[in-house]
């Protein structure tokens, strides 16, 4: 039979023993939160599905270690101070933000929580990030330009629209990646005598205005730059573009979807689950600072043959060759 000294003695011997099993069920069971900052466009929650699928597919399960603080800016900016100022007060591990004012807006907030970018125009340009390869800060994530795809927006459009000698750019002012897709789309028309007219918009009247400048100024054709405004109202956009008959190239691959023209452009949604794997390393150790900016290696080009046969084209075969989706 057990004295009590040696029954004591057990006792402690499994107290110590424990002691790291207590420790690591502890440490298994910590509730990691993860800002999200984004806008209101028709597919944002097929977006956020897939961050939230690929955290899944990392081992995260919101309820038991992961919870997702989702804010949304609706369709425009004046939000965007309130809604960092918010995040930030959470305290959450780390922010996933799309688009380049947003990810400003989160840098101004805090220095110091890291801002994973799901998508941004230049961001190196933008001040948002020393170098890619080296981003420095609390900023890293992925990049949606890449050299020379503005003026492939420029060239495509050209192809399918013969004799094109007017092309209108709606872009949003103060977009601050714009400034590097307007100089390519504008040495491009130099170099080929395309006249490129500016028209901008902040919202759905300044969309009606813009459209209605195209007209006076006989556009024939419009290039639309990436932004949350544009992709927030892109039904109305690819409506005005069917009233006016403008052949368009857009910048986000559903734009087609909704009877859109044509659109070469990265997967929005596959960025969002990259995005997430960002996430995942900075929760497990690695610095935003020491994790190179990704650059999109696939562009896919899309084409309504629906749309184009209301406005009158015939596609070319060189440019429906190179059509990685076409919907009919």
């Amino acid at each position: 039979m057990m004295t009590i000294r040696a029954a004591l003695a057990a006792a402690l011997a499994f107290g110590i023993l424990a002691l790291p099993l207590a420790s690591d069920a502890q440490q298994a069971t910590k509730v990691w939160r993860i800002g999200h900052l984004g806008y209101a466009y028709p597919t944002a929650a097929r977006d956020l599905e897939a961050f939230r699928q690929r955290l899944r597919d990392l081992g995260y399960v919101e309820g038991k270690n992961l919870v997702i603080e989702s804010r949304s800016a609706e369709s425009g900016f004046e939000r965007l101070p309130e809604l960092a100022a918010e995040l930030v007060s959470l305290k959450v591990d780390v922010i996933a933000a799309f688009g380049n004012r947003t990810i400003m807006e989160l840098k101004r907030a805090t220095p110091t929580i890291p801002i994973v970018m799901v998508s941004s125009g230049d961001p190196v340009g933008s001040g948002l990030v020393s170098s890619l390869a080296r981003p420095g800060g609390n900023v890293t994530g992925l990049a949606n330009l890449a050299e020379g795809l503005s003026a492939k927006w420029l060239e495509l459009l050209t192809q399918t629209v013969p004799g094109m000698t007017r092309v209108g750019v709606l872009m949003e002012p103060g977009g601050t990646a714009h400034a590097t897709f307007l100089r390519e789309i504008k040495t491009v028309g130099q170099r080929t005598g395309i006249a490129v007219l500016v028209v901008e918009a902040r919202g759905r009247d300044e969309i009606e205005r813009a459209f209605a400048a195209l007209t006076k100024t006989r556009a024939q054709g419009l290039i639309v730059l990436p932004n949350p405004v544009m992709l927030s109202h892109q039904a109305q956009i690819v409506e005005l573009a069917a009233q006016t008959r403008l052949p368009a190239m857009y910048p986000y691959g559903e734009f087609t979807e909704s009877g859109g023209l044509m659109a070469y452009a990265t997967d929005r949604t596959e960025m969002y689950r990259r995005s997430a794997t960002f996430v995942d390393k900075i929760l497990k150790g690695a610095k935003p600072a020491d994790l190179p900016v990704e650059q999109p290696t696939k562009f896919e080009l899309v084409i309504n043959l629906k749309t184009a046969k209301a406005l009158g084209l015939t596609i070319p075969r060189s440019v429906l060759g190179r059509a990685d989706h076409i919907i009919e």
